[in-house]
């Protein structure tokens, strides 16, 4: 198995929480400047990763609250009814 697709494998077992924290651990390295142009273009691209990573867990939450919004609007409408 390639290194690119391990890493793709363990940002998928993240939380939403865990992601965000370790982008935003990789945004503070960016901003400190120590890191050298090979280490900096490794983080960039695990972040590009866990970005996209939390946005998949955004969509999916945002899913399920329109789901209950849902089911809660048809649970009204059939009470109205009765």
């Amino acid at each position: 198995m390639n290194k690119k697709k391990i890493n793709e494998n363990n940002i998928n077992n993240l939380s939403f929480e865990e992601a965000l924290e370790e982008l935003e651990s990789i945004t503070d390295s960016f901003e400190d400047g120590d890191s050298t142009l090979e280490n900096a273009v490794n983080l960039y691209n695990r972040g590009v990763l866990l970005k996209k990573h939390c946005e998949k867990k955004l969509q999916e939450a945002k899913k399920k609250i329109d789901e209950v919004k849902v089911n809660n609007i048809d649970s009204t409408i059939e009470k109205k009814h009765d």
